[in-house]
């Protein structure tokens, strides 16, 4: 007995698209000695320079826990550095390290190759769709 689904299965797609995408990066990332989980991090840092820890796992999506282990691994690389805010003591911070700072700017160079190379094979008006419709299902599911 099989169950019918009318619709394709989407997650498995998604994962499939991001797995897809991800193989031109991870060589790059590897050549570095970066994780996924870790260039997720620095490219939030790299974004948004000093960054409250909770933001980062949000944006990075990871969780909590497996956060603090990335961000150890990361600061005895000397590619971020942790501090506690000094707004708010109970809170803790991250930012890039010049270290930190320079892989980013290394690597994204090569994404942004890569995200070039994809706007000329699908087009630039098809890739804008694609981040659109991305970016209504994301929202359509918060609510």
């Amino acid at each position: 007995m099989s169950t019918a689904f009318v619709h394709r299965n989407l997650p498995r797609l998604l994962l499939q698209a991001r797995e897809s995408v991800m193989a031109h990066t991870r060589p790059s990332l590897r050549e570095h000695g970066l994780s996924d989980q870790q260039w997720r991090v620095l490219r939030v840092l790299g974004e948004h320079g000093t960054v409250e820890t909770g933001r980062v796992a949000r944006e990075a999506f990871i969780l909590g826990p497996s956060l603090t282990g990335v961000l150890a691994r990361m600061e005895r690389d000397g590619l971020v550095r942790r501090e506690r805010d000094p707004a708010d003591q109970r809170r803790s911070v991250v930012e890039a390290t010049a270290k930190g700072l320079k892989l980013v700017e290394k690597l994204s160079r090569t994404i942004e190759e890569h995200y070039g190379w994809m706007e000329k094979s699908i087009g630039k008006q098809k890739l804008a769709e694609l981040y659109e419709l991305l970016d209504e299902v994301i929202e359509l599911e918060r609510t």
